[in-house]
């Protein structure tokens, strides 16, 4: 299905490593990649996410919150880590 002139299509990612969320928007042309975070209801599957905090990109680039959604862009919200991958690999080599 096309979307007309004036709309744009978008996805909102967000992976846990349990669980997935995978939600396709179309959206009005002039929204944010906030708009798009919240217009899709990722809150409500996972309430424990802070968007406060969380990062935001769109393909592997952090963005801001403000800024504007593109035709077919995919907004990626980013978990914290846990651990500093860093860390997690000098833990490794002394275990070895």
């Amino acid at each position: 299905m096309a979307n007309s002139p004036e709309t744009i299509k978008v996805e909102v990612v967000y992976l846990e490593p349990d669980n997935q969320f995978l939600k396709t928007l179309e959206l009005p042309k002039g929204k944010s990649v906030m708009d798009a975070v919240v217009l899709s209801g990722v809150t409500l599957e996972f309430p424990h996410l802070d968007l406060t905090q969380a990062k935001l990109g769109i393909f592997g680039r952090i963005v801001e919150r403000s800024d504007l959604l593109a035709d077919a862009d995919r907004v990626e919200i980013y978990r914290s880590l846990l651990v500093d991958p860093k860390e997690a690999r000098r833990r490794r080599a002394e275990g070895s």
